[in-house]
């Protein structure tokens, strides 16, 4: 993929270059960054068997991230990405046989081009994605607008997205001779969102976010299950076809010395199905030299249940809509970890590649771990890689 996207930055200096021999602004370089990430979950609410059972899961994801100036003012950004994972939980939908959902493989692609105006220090995007595994099929576009101010000290932004999505309906074993148990195959997600980023002073710089999100269509999982007091058999979750979110969220950057650097966060969250929620997050980067750093944060997330959510055998046939998936019940979550950079002024290490004449940069290298937990007993491990290059322009 990159080496695709040299060729084209390089067939593009060639082809613009003026015969009468003066000088050609000089391309900033491409920027690819290679990330890969483990994850391992556990806990015994998975909706799969009705919020009882175990929720074991593991899932490795390899990403690339390429961007690429076109030219001056045009940049080209690529995100590919997979993820391999295996779930015990998912495993039980057809309880002792083993099923395709027990592993899969979810693949995702983005395409992007934005544009900036210097004239009116306006920049532009669109972007096109999709993403495939076993049961699910999305596609995307997305498009931004930001203007600057004159003095380069606010910024405001306007980005709006949509999804497409398919679902292929795999109901639990015991249920698919009963027909079709929900009324669509499709998805559709519209998000619009604005932001202001303003640089208050030298030490302080802050951000303003609002979003709404409409999403429209099959919302429930078709093989998450649940169980109601009257009888043994279980249902399949049923939810509303319909469900906005108003996320707010606010974020400021306090410079306390040269050495110490405090980011925070806040997002308040409510939708139509009854959750209200609260997420603050801190994390502090702190340097143990000019180029290299360590950052600890913490997450802090709390909400209430939704109003169709329920425990095991606690739903009754006379509701219209029911759920035992515990990512919609009261709960309250904590995350904590480690981060460390080091990134060197001259890189950390240069070679050569065969489609290019100049030396490529590994100019950073970053490793994040983080543990997760949750009051439904939920926990989980995180480690994370990114490793940042820099691919001169011919």
């Amino acid at each position: 993929m990159a080496a695709f996207a040299m060729a084209s930055v390089s067939g593009f200096a060639q082809n613009t270059a003026p015969r009468s021999g003066r000088r050609v602004q000089e391309l900033p370089p491409a920027d690819v960054n290679i990330l890969a990430s483990y994850y391992s979950q556990d806990g015994t609410h998975s909706p799969v068997t009705g919020g009882i059972g175990t929720e074991e899961l593991t899932d490795v994801t390899p990403t690339i991230i390429v961007n690429v100036p076109l030219d001056t003012v045009t940049n080209l950004l690529v995100n590919f990405g997979m993820d391999f994972y295996s779930s015990a939980s998912t495993d039980n939908i057809d309880y002792n046989v083993s099923s395709a959902s027990s592993s899969d493989t979810r693949t995702h692609i983005n395409v992007g081009l934005s544009r900036r105006n210097s004239l009116n220090r306006t920049t532009k995007s669109i972007t096109i994605g999709g993403s495939t595994e076993y049961d699910y099929q999305s596609f995307s576009l997305a498009g931004s607008w930001a203007q600057e101010s004159r003095d380069g000290n606010r910024e405001v932004s306007f980005a709006a997205q949509v999804f497409f999505d398919t679902w292929s309906l795999i109901y639990p074993i015991e249920l698919r001779d009963r027909g079709e148990l929900v009324d669509t195959d499709k998805r559709q997600s519209y998000n619009f969102s604005a932001t202001v980023a303003q640089v208050i002073n030298r030490r302080l710089q802050a951000s303003l976010s609002a979003d709404v999100v409409y999403q429209t269509g099959l919302l429930s999982t078709p093989f998450h299950r649940v169980y109601v007091q009257e009888q043994e058999e279980a249902l399949v979750e049923q939810l509303p076809d319909s469900r906005l979110k108003f996320p707010i969220g606010v974020r400021a950057n306090y410079y306390l010395s040269d050495l110490l650097t405090a980011r925070m966060f806040y997002r308040f969250y409510v939708d139509d199905w009854g959750i209200l929620g609260n997420t603050v997050e801190v994390e502090t980067p702190f340097k143990m030299g000019p180029f290299f750093s360590i950052y600890p944060f913490y997450r802090f997330h709390t909400q209430t249940a939704a109003d169709y959510f329920d425990v095991y055998k606690q739903h009754s046939l006379s509701q219209e809509f029911y759920t035992s998936d515990y990512d919609l019940s009261d709960l309250s979550s904590h995350k904590v970890g480690l981060g460390v950079r080091y990134s060197p002024l001259f890189g950390v290490a240069t070679f050569g590649l065969p489609f290019s004449s100049h030396n490529t940069k590994l100019k950073s290298i970053e490793l994040r771990a983080s543990q997760y937990w949750r009051s439904d007993g939920l926990k989980a491990f995180l480690i994370s890689t990114d490793l940042g290059f820099t691919i001169p322009s011919e």
